[in-house]
C-alpha cells in the first residue's frame, strides 16, 4: 500500500481588503499567469495533494489549476453563517477534506514566490516533528506545516486566528531553507508591483 503523504492546503479565502486595485489580489497578473495560478503552478509541482481553500468569487479562478473536486468553498468573511469565518475556519476545511492525509501543509495563495523544493522541505520535516516551519535568514515563514497526530485540533479551528495556538502549543521545527519567498506576500499594489519585479528577475 502507498503510504499517505501531506497534503498542500493552499488559502485563497480571505478578502484582500488592504489591495485597493480593481478585482481581487489573487487573481492579479503575474508573468503569464496570476498571483494565484503561480501559488498553484509551483503547489501542483511538489506532487503532493493541493486543495485550494477559497470563496464562490474566487471558485472559477482556482478551478482552472485543480479539480473541482479539490477545490474547497467556504462562505466569505462577512457572510452570515453559524460558524466563524476566517483563516483558522479555512485551515479545518482544508484538513477536514483530506482526513487520511499523512500531515498538512498550510500555504496563503498570495505567496506565489515559494519554491517547489522548500514545501517539499517542510513536509519531509513532518517525519519527525509535530509542526514544521519554512524559515529563511532564522525568520519565520510559510508553508507551516502540522503532523496527522494534531488532526483532531485542526478541523475545530475557526474564526481568523489560525493556527497560531498549535504552533505555540507544540514543538515547531523551523527548516532553513534558501528562499526568501517564505517571506513575501502581496497585501497592497506596491507589494504587487515589487513581487512582480522580483518574479520577472527570477524568471
Amino acid at each position: 500500500m502507498m503510504k499517505s503523504r501531506p497534503a498542500l492546503i493552499v488559502l485563497a479565502a480571505g478578502t484582500g481588503s488592504r489591495f485597493g486595485a480593481a478585482g481581487h489580489k489573487l487573481t492579479q497578473r503575474l508573468g503569464a499567469s496570476s498571483v494565484l495560478g503561480t501559488t498553484l503552478r509551483h503547489a501542483i509541482a511538489s506532487h503532493l495533494p493541493v486543495i485550494v481553500v477559497t470563496t464562490d468569487a474566487l471558485a472559477e479562478a482556482a478551478c482552472r489549476h485543480v479539480a473541482s473536486r479539490d477545490c474547497v468553498v467556504v462562505p466569505a468573511v462577512g457572510t452570515p453563517s453559524p460558524h466563524a469565518l476566517g483563516m483558522g475556519y479555512s485551515i479545518a476545511a482544508g484538513v477536514a477534506a483530506r482526513p487520511d492525509a499523512s500531515g498538512w501543509l498550510v500555504l496563503p495563495g498570495d505567496m506565489p514566490m515559494v519554491q517547489t523544493a522548500t514545501m517539499l522541505a517542510v513536509a519531509s520535516a513532518l517525519e519527525h516533528h509535530p509542526v514544521a516551519y519554512a524559515q529563511h535568514r532564522g525568520r519565520r515563514g510559510h508553508p507551516v506545516g502540522f503532523a496527522a497526530e494534531l488532526y483532531s485540533e485542526l478541523v475545530l479551528l475557526s474564526g481568523d486566528e489560525g493556527a497560531r495556538r498549535l504552533v505555540a502549543r507544540y514543538p515547531a521545527h523551523g527548516v532553513e531553507v534558501d528562499d526568501a519567498g517564505v517571506l513575501i506576500d502581496v497585501d497592497t499594489e506596491a507589494d504587487l508591483e515589487k513581487l512582480r519585479v522580483a518574479h520577472a528577475a527570477r524568471a
